[in-house]
């Protein structure tokens, strides 16, 4: 036995994520007094600007939006009783394809083993039970988000430890209710063309494949109120559209594949630290 508490850390791409895919797990497990790391790997710069400025347009400045959004993570992680945030800082890629994936600096175009190694080292402070990231394809293909996947592994192969690995994702069931919400909540939204609706219907995974299922229903206005955290982004951050009430019917449980695991517990499983104590 240990004095050390179970810990938990989360890796996320941009500010505001740590909300949308894990704010329920992340308000769960400090309530139940584990460890909650949040490692942000990116400033969230090509984020939306004051009054929705998107980058690139004039008036968009990524440092101020980078300096904005980073209190605005503060006030989340506040919010959802976060342990200990650690933000790496590099710069925000963007979404695929636009000219900053290729920026000097940016986290997409940041060496693999580089972004580890300064990920190993938080992991061998903190020495998390648990590990939780996208999967190889950012959930839905953000560069950063893979990029976030890809030194994940690579730094936990530098260590020697053996935590719970877990990949965020989300149930084609629930996806399919989201898209009806979405489409009740946003009648102003254009119809996605056939190429873009089969890309969705590719989100998530069928029921049966995942492990893990959190039941987080309590914590949900938690949830919500992170996510109300990141003011700047609420244009983007659809789910504020719905008020609590919708929202915690809809996005009460968390869901997750397991990837790797030491203590033999059997799945489906419905907590992170099944096996760990």
């Amino acid at each position: 036995m240990t004095d050390r508490p179970l810990t938990l850390m989360a890796v996320h791409a941009h500010p505001d994520d740590e909300a949308t895919g894990t704010g329920g797990v992340l308000a769960r497990y400090a309530a139940e007094g584990i460890r909650t790391v949040l490692v942000t790997c990116t400033d969230g710069g090509c984020g939306d600007g004051p009054g929705g400025v998107k980058p690139g347009e004039p008036g968009h400045d990524p440092a101020a939006v980078a300096l904005m959004r980073r209190e605005e993570l503060e006030a989340s992680c506040e919010v959802l009783k976060v342990s200990d945030l650690e933000m790496l800082d590099y710069a925000d890629s963007g979404m695929t394809g636009w000219p900053s994936n290729d920026a000097p600096g940016s986290f997409w175009r940041t060496p693999v083993a580089e972004g580890a190694a300064r990920l190993a080292e938080l992991m061998r402070h903190y020495r998390p039970d648990v590990v939780v990231t996208y999967d190889e394809n950012g959930f839905y293909g953000h560069p950063d988000h893979i990029q976030a996947n890809r030194i994940t592994t690579a730094a936990l192969e530098m260590t020697d430890l053996t935590p719970k690995v877990y990949w965020t994702t989300a149930p084609r069931s629930m996806m399919q209710r989201f898209g009806e919400t979405m489409r009740e909540f946003g009648t102003d939204v254009p119809e996605p063309d056939p190429a873009e609706e089969a890309a969705m219907a590719e989100i998530g995974l069928p029921d049966d494949e995942i492990t893990t299922w959190v039941d987080t229903s309590e914590f949900s206005g938690q949830k919500f109120d992170a996510l109300a955290a990141h003011a700047s982004q609420g244009e983007n951050i659809f789910f504020l559209k719905m008020g609590k009430e919708r929202f915690g019917a809809l996005m009460g449980v968390e869901t997750f594949v397991r990837v790797k695991d030491t203590t033999g517990a059997s799945v489906p499983e419905n907590d992170l630290f099944a096996g760990l104590r």
